[in-house]
């Protein structure tokens, strides 16, 4: 008889990158292990539509009722499931009540990290902020489950204060979908970034790298994820992200891009999804030396770590002129997330935590 799992997620199936890109890919390799599976989103696909734009108020007020309407029914059905498996948060608003109730009825729950969404709570900026926002959840989830997953090991270091079964699993990456395409001219340069609307500020931290580079080379900025992204005396190709297309957009990058700021501690909880994307793809990639970056890139072996304006300057002009070090770069890149940061290398680490008694 197979065992069922019950996937608590906080966004649609097939929708957001914490999701698709981590646990969701994994999900053909469970069900030939013999486990059924259920999600129950508590945002719905009309919700994911609305959610992150401006207004649409009493549809959002609406929507966010109907997602708690949803978690009381995953209560009442709860028991016939064999493993509860929650990611982020089970609800967004007010104390951990819905996570205690869950911890009670479940017969076992795997809680999956993969940002540091508590950090407002350790801060304790503001009580009310925090409570209206539950910050206090993770916590809580971190707390009761019986086996944490994170992605970063700042997050497993945090996590071990509540919970002694953890297991850092970082992004991974289907290798077989991301295929590199062979003999890229690099004619025009391509310099890519790909993120969203509310990220592509730390792209910005490039502005003055960007200015200087366009005096020395010809070269095309490639923005995915915000397509009201400009930069004066820039080239810029801004779009929006595609789910259909995403692939196929990252591969028109020539040199990946990944910054991220030195003084956010937010930094450490990210587990360098973006980087591993343009290096599966064999495209040399240049990252802030910060977080997980120091293990998914070794310094002028699969990638390159840097600081200062100089260093991204002088990285992308040695990139953009020297084949033989372009090419060598990208193979060991696409190497390196093949032999540790793809679904073959990983989905047994998922299988094992899952047949824990």
């Amino acid at each position: 008889m197979s065992k069922k799992i019950l996937f608590l997620s906080p966004y649609p199936f097939d929708r957001a990158p914490s999701q698709r890109l981590k646990y969701e890919q994994y999900y053909p390799y469970f069900e030939k292990a013999g486990y059924e599976l259920t999600t129950s989103s508590f945002i719905s696909e009309s919700f994911w539509k609305i959610v992150y734009k401006k207004g649409y108020f009493f549809s959002k007020v609406i929507f966010t009722f109907s997602g708690y309407f949803r978690r009381f029914f995953d209560l009442l059905r709860i028991r016939r499931y064999d493993i509860v498996y929650v990611h982020l948060w089970l609800t967004p608003i007010g104390p951990p009540v819905m996570e205690w109730l869950v911890a009670r009825l479940a017969k076992r729950i795997i809680y999956d990290i993969d940002d540091l969404i508590y950090l407002n709570d350790q801060r304790n900026q503001n009580k009310i902020m925090t409570w209206i926002k539950g910050r206090r959840k993770p916590i809580e989830l971190m707390k009761t489950a019986d086996h944490v997953i994170c992605c970063t090991p700042k997050l497993e270091e945090f996590v071990k204060q509540y919970n002694e079964c953890v297991t850092d699993i970082s992004s991974t990456i289907n290798t077989d979908t991301y295929q590199p395409i062979a003999g890229k001219s690099k004619k025009p340069l391509v310099i890519g970034w790909s993120g969203s609307h509310s990220t592509s500020r730390y792209l910005h931290l490039l502005d003055e790298v960007f200015r200087q580079l366009s005096s020395r080379i010809d070269f095309t900025l490639k923005v995915i994820g915000d397509p009201t992204f400009t930069l004066d005396g820039v080239k810029v190709n801004a779009e929006a992200w595609e789910r259909t297309s995403e692939v196929a957009d990252l591969q028109g990058i020539d040199i990946g891009l990944y910054p991220l700021p030195l003084d956010e501690e937010w930094v450490y909880g990210k587990s360098g999804l973006k980087a591993l994307q343009y290096m599966a793809l064999g495209i040399p990639t240049i990252a802030t030396a910060v977080g997980a970056n120091y293990r998914i890139i070794e310094e002028g072996v699969n990638g390159f770590l840097v600081s200062t304006t100089e260093e991204w300057l002088d990285i992308i002009l040695k990139l953009a002129n020297d084949q033989e070090l372009y090419d060598r770069i990208g193979v060991a890149a696409r190497q390196t997330v093949i032999q540790q940061y793809s679904l073959k290398s990983t989905y047994t680490v998922y299988l094992s935590i899952l047949e824990e008694n």
